[in-house]
């Protein structure tokens, strides 16, 4: 079976990294579940249903061949006129980035549109976003944990350049891991 963090390629089908990539969608556009990647099997488990009154903003997920800061792969968040299924692999484009601090770490949200979405491809960078998008998108992520008493802090959005600077030290930071042989959940 293929392993979606460790057997695909991150490489899109046009454009270059780290400004176009390849995303792993866990978790569609208006959902209360939160689910995520089982590390160990590459199944799809759910993780809890989110306690608070609100749903994902937009298509969640991860890049493949990448790892974060949080020893997780690098979190995705995909821009799209329509839900994307879960286990579903999309290309992508960076047009900013969100950077939140949960239990102590830095955990980055790249975010970008689907490239073959007619309306979201036509955004550049995230300023050409309505504003009202990314209020949401942040307190989405601000409130999201609250009532399970858990907080988080949220930063401003940042633009493409920013985030194609993390998404080449997630891709560098995973192969350094793998030549270590420090990566959690590679089969052997």
């Amino acid at each position: 079976m293929v392993h979606p963090w460790h057997d695909v390629a991150p490489v899109a089908e046009q454009g270059e990294l780290p400004s176009h990539f390849r995303a792993v969608i866990e978790i569609p556009k208006g959902s209360s579940n939160k689910y995520e990647l089982d590390k160990q099997t590459g199944l799809l488990k759910i993780d809890r249903v989110l306690s608070s009154a609100v749903y994902y903003p937009a298509n969640y997920g991860f890049i493949p061949k990448t790892l974060a800061e949080d020893d997780d792969p690098l979190d995705v968040l995909v821009y799209s006129t329509e839900e994307i299924p879960p286990m579903c692999l999309c290309d992508a484009r960076a047009v900013g980035m969100m950077t939140m601090i949960d239990n102590g770490q830095p955990d980055h949200k790249i975010i970008s549109v689907l490239t073959s979405d007619p309306i979201y491809s036509e955004f550049e960078k995230a300023s050409d976003f309505p504003k009202h998008i990314f209020k949401m998108l942040m307190r989405f992520f601000t409130d999201y944990k609250l009532l399970e008493n858990k907080e988080v802090e949220v930063d401003d959005i940042l633009p493409a350049e920013a985030a194609q600077a993390i998404v080449e030290d997630s891709l560098a930071r995973y192969g350094r891991a793998c030549a270590e042989g420090a990566m959690r959940g590679l089969r052997g």
